[in-house]
């Protein structure tokens, strides 16, 4: 029985990834001269802190996949709110990893220095405690600034990347108790201590908070594993280039793409690796139901954080049927994954419930798993209505007509201008909360 989990577990995975590779063949390059008449500043918001986008499952950095972008496809979305005046990051870190890996070497990023995933929890999980070396792009992140105010940051995340962006603050405000009792004196990281209230504000986009029923869907990856292998043809030569372009960052599991290995050679490691069947300390686990419900348990809203979520919603009821079907314009990849979301039920003893509930979807993630977290959690939520609360979720609404790649690979041009305001709207809104 898990190990027929496990499988319809890295077909999802697999999907999506085919998914974003191919979605992005359609992207068409914008006039980069429109940049040269919007403003270079924001002289009146006193909420400067950086923005920091991080993105979710299978993503890629700035190096990768030959330019293309993850946030914003043919053109940069961290170049746009840079022209505008923000300061912007938008971090490369493990792409199939754990919620809790990828929240160290987010913090490694942010501060700089070498990934520490934890005393007790590599030795629990059997990988490495130590991972990459990063420079820090915010090296004063959390340090005392002139006005004696912390340096603190916005948190951008996109599907898994909400729940990452969630595990960090969980982590620097309360630590980690078994860390801080099993660590030798003077070597825990302080991401593990607790008491660092460095965050500001937390948006989540399209994020499955409560897990996406999808994940239920495959028994076999082999079918997905090939229509995989034909998308990355398509780019260019990917599967054949000694350069990795596509990192999956599994150093702490000793996966690390070696100097002359090929793309697919190095491929076939990770995916047919013994570690899929050996543990919960992947991204697997997190985004199924039952994953996110445990995760949920733990991870809790912060009182001093302000919380932001926005929904994607690309399905209606169809008229000779109670289901929820996509809608024409949702990519032809997402089809299959938005029908079964659309009518799946579940009343399997031990899982999480799947009712009528979840059938909204993005093709990938369900409207009500979006809004907030709920399965597990005692989070609560509020429609957003201009004032800001801390502590709670502010529920920004759901961006319709919009499926779960198009919200940040932004490839349509009929919808692109649209979803660029989007992301000006909201780093406005995020300059303009009260420090």
């Amino acid at each position: 029985m898990k190990t027929s989990k496990n499988k319809r577990l890295i077909t999802f995975l697999l999907m999506f990834c085919f998914i974003v590779f191919v979605s992005f063949e359609y992207c068409k390059p914008i006039n980069a001269a429109e940049l040269d008449n919007q403003s270079t500043s924001i002289p009146s918001y006193s909420n400067k802190y950086p923005i920091i986008m991080v993105h979710g499952l299978f993503g890629w950095g700035d190096d990768e996949l030959y330019g293309i972008n993850y946030w914003g496809g043919s053109e940069s979305l961290k170049q746009i709110l840079t022209t505008h005046g923000y300061t912007v990051y938008t971090p490369t870190i493990g792409s199939v990893s754990s919620n809790w890996d990828r929240a160290c070497e987010l913090y490694a990023y942010i501060k700089g220095g070498t990934v520490d995933y934890g005393e007790v929890h590599s030795k629990k999980y059997g990988h490495s405690r130590y991972g990459r070396t990063y420079p820090g792009v915010y090296p004063e992140f959390g340090s005392i600034d002139s006005s004696n105010e912390i340096e603190k940051v916005h948190l951008i995340g996109h599907s898994m990347g909400g729940q990452t962006v969630r595990v960090l603050a969980q982590l620097l405000e309360n630590g980690d108790r078994d860390e801080i009792l099993n660590t030798p004196s003077g070597k825990i990281s302080p991401l593990f201590t607790g008491g660092h209230h460095w965050v500001d504000s937390i948006t989540t986009i399209a994020t499955p908070h409560d897990g996406s029923q999808e994940a239920h869907e495959q028994d076999s990856i082999e079918p997905i594993a090939h229509d995989f292998f034909a998308a990355m043809a398509v780019q260019g030569g990917i599967i054949n280039s000694d350069n990795p372009v596509f990192d999956f960052r599994l150093d702490q599991w000793g996966l690390k793409k070696e100097p002359n290995e090929s793309y697919q050679s190095y491929y076939q490691r990770v995916i047919t690796s013994n570690i899929w069947k050996q543990t919960k300390d992947l991204s697997v686990w997190d985004l199924a139901p039952e994953g996110a419900k445990e995760l949920n348990s733990w991870v809790k809203a912060q009182n001093d954080i302000y919380y932001f979520s926005l929904a994607c919603e690309d399905t209606h009821k169809g008229l000779l049927t109670p289901y929820e079907i996509p809608n024409l314009n949702m990519n032809p990849l997402l089809l299959r994954s938005s029908y079964f979301m659309g009518s799946y039920i579940n009343n399997i003893s031990g899982d999480v419930p799947i009712d009528n509930s979840w059938w909204e979807n993005d093709g990938i993630v369900s409207l009500v798993s979006a809004t907030y977290p709920k399965v597990g959690s005692n989070d609560k939520m509020v429609n957003y209505n201009g004032t800001p609360q801390k502590g709670i979720w502010n529920y920004l609404g759901q961006i319709d007509n919009i499926d779960h790649i198009e919200v940040v690979s932004l490839s349509h041009p009929e919808t692109r201008k649209y979803l660029e305001n989007k992301y000006s709207d909201l780093a406005k809104m995020l300059a303009n909360l009260p420090k």
